[in-house]
């Protein structure tokens, strides 16, 4: 099983992931806008060596000749780790002074509006070599001559590239400063706010098993208070199910030692005797103590059935059924035991009725509801088991009815209205689990003769 990462490693992570993109970023920004800043510094120097050529221009014997001077280079000589290149063209575009095939301004490069020259910068390639290059026109004007001479000097780019590297390095530098100092602020901040959950673990560790106390909410911050709240809840809903089935127990063993207790005192009573005929009538009392055991055994059996069949339906295992094919299925099962009780079991679906559910739950819902109708309805009475669209289930019964002040606790286990007809008393309240884990409403109404009419609503499927 894949463990967990933790959580204050996943924050680090992520942070850390995202400060690593940003660094670059930024890294990328500095490097070029140290070119640029690079580009108008040693422009201004390329500009300025230009210009100083440029006045060293004059015309001897009809010929234009240039006087490089050396200062004209010597500029570069304290900042500048590359090497300076030059050329003089004159108005014909001849060459008269300096290095031959230097490179000119590509068609279509603009002059420069940051000084007042007739100059133009733009990037070049020169003897295998990245270069800047400054072309600037002179204007010639002497008697015999007249237009535009065209001075150009380069200089490699690796002092601009050093200064760009530096400016980005000195960025990523401080940037990776502050990402450490922010990582370890996060950290400690990640930790301290951490250490509610990690009390909270501990408050619910050192716990009894039987403690279910809520947690308290004073000690968690705000965004906290909704987990604590669900685990209240959760444990709040644990704490009155067990309740349910602590007294459930204390119900069951004090259904369950009567009958038993009665059972023995009849067949020690019957030890005592010698005639046959009492013998007899002890076996036939206790055979009836023991269905009636045995009736109570399978209640407490189905009643864990039906916590089984809850737990599958909310795990979606609810099937497609049709609720008049179960009916017309546990009439025809019924009818027997109505006809030896003299009771008129009649079924009324006439078309299909769909719900989703389970199916072993369902029938052991409409066994108790029919059951119960046919035990208290007296001899010739009638029974009717009614199913009717969207998903709605009637049993109607001629019996003696259910006052309305005890209508709500007949669903109660073990509560039984009438202690001289047989049952445990657990028939409704199975009836009741099965319609909570189906979410039906159950509901008791008069009949429209006499009786009980019992409603069952469930959800269409």
């Amino acid at each position: 099983m894949h463990k967990p990462s933790s959580l204050r490693w996943r924050l680090l992570w992520n942070l850390a992931l995202l400060l690593v993109v940003l660094m670059l970023a930024s890294g990328l920004s500095a490097y070029w806008n140290g070119r640029e800043a690079a580009d108008t510094a040693y422009d201004r120097t390329l500009l300025a060596s230009a210009r100083t050529i440029a006045a060293g221009l004059s015309q001897r014997d009809g010929s234009l000749s240039a006087d490089v001077p050396y200062v004209a280079l010597d500029t570069f000589a304290y900042d500048s780790a590359g090497r300076i290149y030059y050329q003089v063209n004159d108005i014909h575009q001849k060459l008269i002074s300096g290095y031959e095939n230097l490179p000119g301004p590509p068609p279509g490069t603009p002059r420069t509006d940051s000084y007042p020259a007739l100059a133009r910068f733009y990037n070049a390639t020169y003897k295998g070599q990245n270069v800047r290059v400054v072309s600037l026109l002179k204007a010639v004007t002497e008697p015999n001559m007249n237009g535009m001479a065209e001075i150009r000097v380069a200089e490699t780019d690796e002092a601009r590239v050093s200064m760009a590297r530096s400016l980005a390095a000195d960025t990523l530098l401080r940037l990776g400063m502050l990402a450490i100092g922010a990582l370890l602020l996060v950290w400690f901040a990640v930790s301290a706010a951490l250490r509610p959950l990690e009390r909270l673990r501990t408050a619910v560790e050192e716990r009894q098993p039987d403690d279910l106390r809520p947690l308290p909410l004073v000690e968690v911050q705000h965004e906290l208070w909704p987990l604590v709240r669900g685990l209240n809840h959760f444990t709040e809903r644990l704490r009155v199910q067990f309740e349910r089935q602590a007294q459930f127990i204390a119900d069951a063993a004090h259904e369950l030692r009567t009958p038993l207790a009665a059972l023995k005192a009849r067949l020690e009573l019957g030890l005592r005797s010698n005639e046959p005929e009492t013998w007899r009538t002890t076996l036939e009392s206790s055979a009836q103590s023991t269905d009636r055991l045995t009736h109570l055994a399978n209640q407490l059996l189905s009643l864990a059935r039906v916590e089984n069949g809850a737990r599958a339906i909310a795990e979606g295992g609810a099937q497609l059924l049709d609720l008049s094919q179960l009916a017309r299925e546990l009439g025809m099962a019924m009818a027997p035991l109505a006809h030896k009780r003299g009771v008129a079991l009649a079924l009324e679906a006439d078309e299909p009725v769909w719900l989703r559910g389970e199916p072993t739950l369902l029938n052991e819902l409409l066994s108790n509801l029919v059951d119960n109708a046919l035990a208290h309805t007296p001899p010739g009475g009638n029974v009717i088991l009614r199913v009717t669209a969207p998903a709605v289930l009637e049993v109607e019964d001629d019996g003696p009815g259910i006052p309305l002040e005890e209508r709500d606790r007949v669903f109660e286990r073990f509560y039984r209205r009438n202690q001289q007809v047989a049952g445990s008393g657990l028939g409704l309240a199975i009836v009741g689990e099965i319609c909570r884990a189906h979410l039906a409403q159950i509901s008791l109404h008069d009949g429209e003769q006499a009786g009980l009419k019992v409603r069952v609503s469930f959800v269409a499927g």
